[in-house]
């Protein structure tokens, strides 16, 4: 059995705008054009090998979450049984989505975005997208797409960001 924590992040043509250094009297700008478009980036992480799983959807529901819960199934080994950690959103806790077969679902208490350890993956996302200007939502969701892949091959660095203190530890086998 694997633990792995799951959840959602939305992104759209709103600007992400961060801190930049500029020289002494200057003012930094940030070309951004306020557009009500987005997708979201569904990520599983398992915090104790830094292993992922990140998928780009343009909308969640009940039905989408089936779907990110079969490719995360799909994922896995045949035999591998996994236990994924998430929120209470509706679209997680409704009984219209179909859990495939070895996932088991596990839900954070209501109002606690603080125990979930992908919360802290969301500014790693985000600096693909940051201070940048987007044409169009395809050319931001292919900036965030190669991000993904990057952090998908760093696991150490999704590991530091996600293994919590207290998150349960496999047993070391004597």
């Amino acid at each position: 059995m694997r633990l792995w924590a799951y959840d959602e992040h939305r992104l759209g043509l709103r600007p992400v705008y961060r801190r930049v250094w500029t020289r002494r009297g200057k003012r930094p700008l940030a070309v951004g054009a306020h557009r009500y478009r987005w997708f979201y980036v569904c990520t599983f992480v398992e915090p104790e090998t830094g292993e992922n799983l990140s998928l780009l959807v343009d909308g969640m529901d009940t039905e989408v979450m089936g779907w990110v819960l079969r490719e995360f199934r799909a994922a896995l080994r045949e035999e591998e049984e996994a236990w994924v950690v998430l929120d209470r959103a509706g679209w997680h806790v409704s009984p219209k989505v179909e859990v495939p077969e070895g996932i088991r679902l596990v839900f954070l208490p209501p109002y606690s975005p603080e125990l979930q350890p992908v919360e802290r993956v969301w500014p790693l996302v985000n600096e693909a997208v940051a201070n940048r200007y987007f044409q169009d939502l395809q050319e931001m969701m292919e900036g965030v797409a190669e991000r993904c892949r990057v952090l998908e091959g760093d696991p150490k660095t999704l590991r530091r960001h996600t293994l919590f203190h207290w998150w349960p530890r496999a047993k070391a086998s004597a």
